[in-house]
């Protein structure tokens, strides 16, 4: 499974574009407004990014820019009803992968998605690493040395975000909507269940790290201390 972010508030068209990308396997969260897509975007590890110019709280190539001044380089789809050369220079300029004016077949939207996420990895970020870990999410493998284990798409998400945190606390609510993004009901012992597989595999590989209990915030994961 696939998860990716989109912003924008036409709801219908929102809706159609979800159900056009479900058969697909891409799940995607659905945004109003920059400032909350922002907020989701320091939780949740977005495999892409489809984004709308014009919501309410201004243009979404701000939130672009935004992303790439942070050097963060998800591949980003942007729709727009302006169709004039300059208006796609700019968001090209802005750090956008791809463009795509309206009205656009709901196919095509798919298929563009589609090949984002099918970029070279020489293309997409480098697989991230922690310690002796180092995660491969094009194959959803967590691997140390010669060994390898199978993640689930959760479990995937999870480790995604602890290891680009690695070290540092991250909050339960933040591995929570990682795991299952903002538009999924999560049973409450989910991401507890999700966290005693994945230190289970942790070990099963023979990885130092271990993802630790810290009381009052969340969790982290690090190189040394007894899994909690």
């Amino acid at each position: 499974m696939n998860r990716i972010l989109l912003l924008e508030d036409h709801e219908r068209l929102a809706r159609l574009i979800c159900e056009g990308l479900a058969p697909a396997g891409i799940v995607a969260d659905v945004f109003s407004r920059i400032d909350h897509a922002w907020e989701a975007l320091q939780q949740v590890p977005y495999q892409a990014l489809v984004i709308d110019r014009g919501v309410p709280d201004g243009d979404g190539l701000s939130l672009l820019r935004r992303l790439r001044d942070s050097d963060n380089t998800v591949p980003c789809l942007v729709l727009t009803a302006r169709t004039a050369l300059n208006d796609r220079v700019e968001g090209l300029d802005a750090g956008a992968d791809d463009y795509l004016a309206k009205p656009f077949a709901m196919e095509e939207m798919v298929a563009r998605v589609r090949a984002l996420l099918r970029r070279p990895a020489e293309v997409r970020a480098l697989d991230p690493q922690c310690g002796d870990l180092t995660l491969r999410p094009a194959d959803s493998l967590m691997c140390c040395g010669g060994k390898s284990e199978i993640l689930a798409p959760a479990e995937l998400q999870i480790m995604l975000l602890l290891v680009r945190r690695c070290n540092e606390s991250v909050r339960h609510s933040a591995l929570e909507a990682a795991g299952w993004g903002f538009s999924e009901a999560v049973t409450p012992n989910a991401l507890d269940v999700a966290l005693h597989r994945i230190r289970r595999k942790l070990q099963a590989i023979g990885s130092q790290l271990r993802i630790v209990n810290i009381r009052g915030i969340g969790y982290a994961l690090k190189a040394s201390g007894p899994a909690k």
